[in-house]
């Protein structure tokens, strides 16, 4: 079956009754669900709605087959041996958590991220910098996408307890040689911590293969349901985690003055399970199994570098990141002189169906030491067609023609965000955008009409 044959597998996608199916290009925000994983959930709260490992009765045994079945599926695609090294989590956020707060850190000792990360991946070392006296170390990456190993190895020397970065960027869709990373952090002793959620939807992993000991991703973002994730980690950096949270199903006993914690992963995953949600996201991982990564990814240059292309001539069109398709194949980001992304975003959907996401994209750190305000961002998954590309293209040149423009690149770091002056903005370009767009009145768009926390 053909990849343009699978995209009828994707209810969102249906035509609908007031026009044509839905453009969908927000996947690295969230992929949309196929009926097979909405009936693997379905078929929970209808055939054997119970509490895994608690009763003895068909339907907790059924549920508790399920669910490590799941926990099995994550651990092939992953490239883990052992599926106990597989704890399921809400998301790749409380998965950076667990390990960050899980690690009995020691005053002093540092931790390095990159200059990009997703928020998940700075809040939560700034917060223990605060609270236990960890020092964060900042490892510069290049705009065009280039690893510099020296970068590194200069930060490594100065000690380093535990190395944290993405392997995808959510930003700019570049990647990082996260073997070599690996190899040059355990030659000085730290640990490793990759962000997955931007890789692991588009090809499996191999992480006992890599020596990689922590691994976090979101089942939302790789055609599984919200609020399920994964910590994939090498079972003896996984032993030596503080749990997050205790109680049921946490420990092997209990008195009123003692306990005893289950072994590795049960004693992190506390109190009654998201069972729907996992059995779903191992449906998700089963669905993706039957594809080719190849022909995915051989899809998302194609529609990348379609619309890469058709508007590289365009003066006012920026892009972020690499330049080659190849290097950033399922994401492509960019600004456009005179006109707010939010704007752009919303002129998009309004306009021409095309759903993409605007702002900061939850790296607000990058966009402050740039005094950038903000970018669109396209991004391509498995069930996108040229047609969408097609679309895409057109809205945005059909955007620039509505909103003239003379000033300051959006795509420049001419002024500082703390200075309270951003990159000039066209006149009139919101008013221009929701007259062109024919809006829909709505009752408010909840955090994307809230420029400060767009993430």
């Amino acid at each position: 079956m053909s990849l343009d044959d699978r995209r009828a597998d994707f209810p969102a996608l249906r035509e609908r009754p007031d026009g044509p199916s839905p453009i969908y290009l927000d996947s690295a925000c969230m992929s949309l669900v196929p009926q097979f994983v909405l009936d693997a959930m379905g078929e929970y709260y209808r055939d054997f709605p119970g509490c895994g490992g608690r009763s003895l009765h068909r339907f907790a045994e059924e549920v508790g087959r399920r669910y490590e079945a799941a926990r099995d599926s994550f651990a092939r695609r992953l490239g883990r041996s052992d599926p106990h090294s597989i704890v399921f989590l809400r998301n790749s956020t409380e998965a950076i958590n667990l390990v960050a707060q899980g690690l009995d850190w020691k005053r002093g000792e540092r931790v390095l991220i990159s200059d990009r990360e997703h928020n998940s991946n700075l809040v939560v070392w700034q917060r223990l910098a605060t609270e236990r006296g960890i020092r964060i170390e900042i490892l510069p990456l290049s705009d065009t996408g280039e690893f510099d190993p020296d970068s590194l190895e200069e930060r490594l020397d100065r000690g380093i307890r535990l190395v944290s970065l993405f392997q995808t960027s959510n930003l700019d869709g570049q990647s990082l040689p996260v073997r070599e990373i690996t190899e040059r952090a355990h030659d000085r002793g730290a640990l490793v911590l990759f962000d997955g959620c931007q890789a692991a939807p588009h090809e499996p992993l191999e992480l006992d293969r890599l020596g990689i000991d922590f691994y976090a991703v979101s089942g939302h973002k790789m055609l599984g349901p919200t609020g399920t994730g994964v910590l994939a980690a090498a079972p003896g950096p996984l032993a030596t985690l503080r749990p997050l949270l205790l109680g049921g199903e946490t420990v092997e006993w209990a008195t009123l003055t003692d306990h005893e914690l289950r072994p590795p992963p049960y004693r992190f995953e506390a109190g009654l399970q998201n069972y729907a949600g996992v059995i779903g996201a191992g449906a998700a991982i089963e669905y993706l199994s039957r594809l080719d990564p190849a022909e995915m990814r051989a899809r998302e240059v194609a529609l990348n570098r379609q619309f890469t292309q058709a508007l590289a001539g365009e003066p006012r069109f920026h892009l972020l990141g690499p330049q080659e398709p190849e290097r950033r194949p399922s994401v492509a980001a960019f600004t456009l002189d005179g006109v707010d992304s939010h704007d752009a975003a919303l002129f998009l959907d309004e306009g021409h169906q095309v759903m993409v996401r605007s702002g900061r994209h939850c790296v607000h750190s990058w966009y402050a030491e740039r005094g950038i305000p903000g970018n669109v961002r396209a991004s391509f998954y498995l069930y996108n067609r040229r047609s969408d590309v097609d679309a895409l293209i057109a809205g945005v040149r059909e955007l620039l023609e509505r909103i003239p423009f003379s000033g300051t690149s959006a795509g420049t770091k001419a002024s500082s965000p703390r200075s309270g002056s951003g990159p000039r903005r066209a006149v009139g370009s919101r008013g221009a955008a929701a007259r062109s767009a024919r809006l829909r009145h709505r009752g408010g768009r909840g955090r994307a009409a809230y420029a400060g926390g767009s993430g």
